[in-house]
């Protein structure tokens, strides 16, 4: 935690990503100033929104030596203030680097999840936070949502021997350019279950408890199914990126998006109040109160899981959407 009253000073990296701007309104909207970015892609105009007066650059080495410059100048009195934290936008695969980057620089990071693909990683990882005295900290801001928050205290004060049954649900449809992004190559974003469905996982563990086993009855580029058993909980899960598997009526009101949770047949109402979530997340990380290395395992150990087991296809008890299929 920094109790420094001033501004703090915070680099980007992964400016022109999809998800970059609600960094830039948090760290805005906590007091602070962004006095550097990184995007090989240069259609940044975002910046002028937020901070106009930001350094960019398009090359990691330049950007690097700039880090490198304001630490050193910080160190000898001159110049500018070196960088407190890097946040860290870029893809997935990229994130483990970049991570390193900003510890090597003296800063936190707050990264984006997932902060690495594979569990062995984050042992590294724990190990440059003591070389560096610096933090790790990840975005996962669902376990800010109120209705998650509510969720997770009432499965606290029901009998310990009670198992919950849910359905997780989320479609968000893609277009052809999907696959040919780093999103569309496993190797690079981890597949589905990892890009469009670690911070459900992350949440579901959060709340239910860890994983004790794991089915998966469907996996492809677009779409997965399965069913976890968790401490507390068995869940039916269903992620796509396909328009068609939108329910009916959203194609017609021509939505894209379709996040449902359901309790025991009671559906959890949590698909408004994510707009600020990034900015509340800030407040916690800058108060001492931010989700690290050990908060982030869990999640990441059961998406790998389950990208490492074999489907069994649609058999036994599976999500309900995989009945229509």
């Amino acid at each position: 935690m920094i109790t420094n009253t001033q501004s703090l000073h915070f680099a980007l990296i992964g400016a022109a990503g999809f998800v970059a701007p609600r960094h830039m309104k948090a760290i805005r909207d906590t007091g602070n100033v962004l006095v550097c970015a990184l995007d090989p892609y240069d259609g940044v105009g975002i910046l002028d929104s937020y901070f106009p007066n930001t350094e960019f650059f398009i090359e990691p080495e330049r950007f690097d030596r700039h880090l490198d410059k304001l630490r050193r100048n910080a160190i000898s009195g001159k110049g500018d203030a070196k960088v407190d934290y890097v946040s860290i936008c870029s893809p997935n695969y990229m994130h483990d680097s970049h991570i390193r980057l900003a510890l090597r620089n003296n800063a936190h990071a707050i990264c984006e999840k997932p902060i690495v693909l594979n569990p062995w990683n984050l042992e590294a990882l724990k190990e440059i936070e003591k070389e560096t005295g610096k933090k790790v900290f990840t975005i996962l801001q669902l376990r800010l949502h109120p209705s998650i928050r509510l969720l997770r205290e009432e499965v606290s004060k029901a009998p310990a021997d009670r198992i919950f049954d849910i359905d997780l649900t989320y479609i968000t449809a893609r277009g052809n350019w999907y696959y040919r992004s780093w999103k569309g190559d496993s190797s690079k974003s981890g597949g589905i279950v990892m890009n469009i469905g670690v911070h459900f996982f992350d949440v579901l563990n959060w709340v239910f408890g860890g994983i004790r086993e794991t089915t998966t009855h469907l996996m492809s580029e677009s779409r997965a199914a399965g069913l976890l058993t968790l401490e507390r909980a068995r869940v039916r899960w269903f992620l796509s990126i396909e328009e068609e598997d939108l329910p009916g009526n959203m194609r017609r009101e021509g939505k894209r998006v379709c996040r449902s949770l359901s309790l025991d047949g009671r559906e959890l109402e949590f698909s408004d109040g994510f707009t600020d979530l990034h900015t509340e997340m800030y407040r916690e990380i800058l108060a001492g109160r931010g989700f690290g290395i050990l908060d982030a395992r869990q999640a990441i150990e059961t998406v790998y899981g389950i990208r490492q087991s074999k489907p069994a296809g649609i058999t036994g008890e599976h999500h309900p959407f995989l009945s229509k299929r």
